[in-house]
């Protein structure tokens, strides 16, 4: 039923012209980085729930043994570790919340990088289903004294363009517009975490200035 539908020239025009195009125009970091975030589709959407308790468990353990014993926590976040690491090492409250504002925007950069990388994807698609369009063409006039050969120019003619718009509207387009999503919700979610950090690093502030004087 699918075979009139499937031709390996057409395929292989469109695919690797698109893959061609999209590596020439983005960095090698993120083509690794748009490949890797397909992963991410089949998770959940992200939230701050997990990361905000456990910043309120390390409150717990600041206020019970010192804020140095922070510094013996392992935490898989590295935003929060970059936080933390800061608090022990006695920055304040505004440090601390532009240490991991920056992080979060360096973050959700990256992610909408990855997310731009498919887009491009999406655009050079129809454009490597036109030009195997014309290949096809330009394959089918030559071939007009060899009437069996037309059959297989004509299809790689008619189905470049098609398969270009599938790749286009089916997959690159739609995985960059749910990477953007993503990022999107990442990016509120992780917001959650600046007031809590901070408080955390004013709570210890004065405890520092103090053991400091005496």
């Amino acid at each position: 039923m699918l075979a009139p539908f499937l031709d390996p020239t057409a395929l292989a025009l469109v695919i690797g012209g698109t893959a061609l195009a999209t590596a020439l125009r983005s960095p090698a970091g993120t083509l690794r980085r748009a490949l890797a975030a397909l992963r991410t589709l089949a998770r959940k959407p992200f939230t701050a729930e997990p990361l905000l308790e456990r910043i309120t468990a390390q409150a717990r353990i600041a206020r019970r043994n010192g804020v140095l014993a922070l510094d013996r926590s392992v935490i898989d976040d590295p935003d929060i570790a970059a936080a933390l690491a800061a608090i022990v090492d006695g920055a304040d409250a505004d440090a601390v919340a532009r240490i991991v504002a920056d992080r979060r925007r360096a973050r959700i950069e990256r992610h909408l990088a990855a997310a731009d990388c498919w887009a491009g994807a999406a655009e050079a698609a129809p454009a490597m289903g036109m030009i195997g369009t014309l290949i096809g063409l330009a394959r089918t006039f030559g071939a007009m004294d060899d009437p069996a050969a037309i059959g297989g120019a004509m299809a790689v003619a008619l189905l470049a363009t098609l398969y270009g718009a599938l790749i286009a509207n089916l997959v690159a387009g739609p995985v960059a517009a749910r990477l953007r999503a993503a990022a999107r919700t990442e990016a509120f979610e992780r917001a959650r975490l600046d007031a809590p950090l901070a408080a955390l690093a004013a709570r210890e502030a004065p405890v520092r200035v103090l053991a400091s004087a005496a």
